[in-house]
């Protein structure tokens, strides 16, 4: 065997080794990269968390400038409640004030008849709350229409919103309940509690109708369009994508429509209907004292209180919606 033949086989055997060997390192490393690797995070525990000091620190002082607030609303609360009882109290007039509102025996007297008369002033709500609602939102329907055919129907409803706004609540119940009758129409009631219903209906309805119209008009017009734009007609559009939404955002200052209905049914008394407050001025007739108005006034309280907290509340969560991203 040459020289030049045995350094060619020493070559492969290097070449073999180094490639044997290069192989099992690779192998090698391989298998310690696997064995290195670092297990999987486990989700961390809630039970495991405690706040930092810091945040500790910052909800004690949130709770003690909480406690401190409270504290202080409290006692001026209790201060102002006090000064003004020591100036009514205190005033030369206030034994004869407290013998003519303040009678616990004529209360007595006067709360069964009050709740009796209180049941008319409730149907009175119902009822003429319901047509205000309908007429209102007729009325509203009718001055948001375009076109020039509808100029007329927009006038009209104009006109009748525009008076019933600006005519006193007070006349337009002796318009109706002293006027109709003297005209002596074949078929028209004279009974002063459906006048006074109207009265009610026709006037509340002008108010209704400029809460709904400012419900239409705050829908974008791209609502509209993109109803329109689906095949819809302009009445399957305002009533099936513009009044939803239209109404979904007014109901807080419908019901303030609603609590003020509530307090005026009692005008209706100057016709003669035996509600709460004729109840109470006929008790005031006979003993000369007007404790039963103060009870009259205290019902009427204490409907109106918690309609009116609700309304409240739903304007917050109203609010809290829109801010938030929600509908509105």
């Amino acid at each position: 065997m040459s020289a030049k033949d045995m350094s060619a086989e020493e070559v492969s055997a290097k070449d073999v080794g180094t490639g044997a060997v290069g192989t099992g390192n690779v192998g090698t490393g391989g298998a310690s990269a696997e064995r290195t690797e670092p297990p999987p995070a486990k989700a961390a525990d809630p039970a495991d968390y405690r706040p930092s000091p810091r945040r500790l620190a910052r909800e004690a002082f949130r709770r003690r400038r909480a406690r401190r607030s409270a504290l202080i609303a409290t006692a001026s609360t209790l201060l102002t409640a006090v000064a003004l009882v020591a100036l009514v109290v205190g005033s030369p007039g206030w034994p004869a004030v407290r013998r003519s509102f303040f009678s616990a025996e004529y209360a007595r007297q006067a709360l069964p008849e009050v709740l009796k008369g209180l049941r008319i002033n409730l149907e009175l709500m119902a009822v003429c709350g319901v047509l205000i609602l309908v007429l209102g939102l007729v009325l509203a329907v009718l001055r948001t229409l375009r076109g020039p055919v509808f100029l007329p129907v927009r006038l009209l409803a104009t006109v009748y919103v525009d008076f019933f706004l600006g005519l006193p609540m007070i006349i337009c119940l002796l318009v109706m309940i002293t006027g109709v009758p003297a005209l002596r129409l074949t078929g028209v009631t004279t009974d002063p509690l459906w006048l006074g219903g109207a009265a009610l209906v026709l006037t509340y309805a002008a108010y209704v109708s400029e809460v709904f119209r400012a419900g239409i008009e705050s829908v974008h017009p791209s609502q509209l369009a993109a109803a329109r734009s689906l095949g819809l007609s302009h009445a399957q559009a305002m009533r099936f994508v513009v009044l939803p939404q239209a109404v979904r955002r007014v109901v807080p200052p419908l019901l303030n429509n609603l609590v003020s209905l509530q307090k005026d049914t009692g005008l209706v008394s100057i016709g003669g209907v035996i509600d709460a407050v004729y109840a109470a001025k006929i008790i005031n007739g006979r003993s000369f004292n007007s404790t039963p108005y103060l009870v009259a006034a205290l019902v009427f309280v204490a409907l109106t209180v918690p309609l009116t907290r609700f309304t409240g509340w739903l304007t917050a969560r109203a609010d809290r919606r829109r801010y938030e991203g929600g509908l509105s």
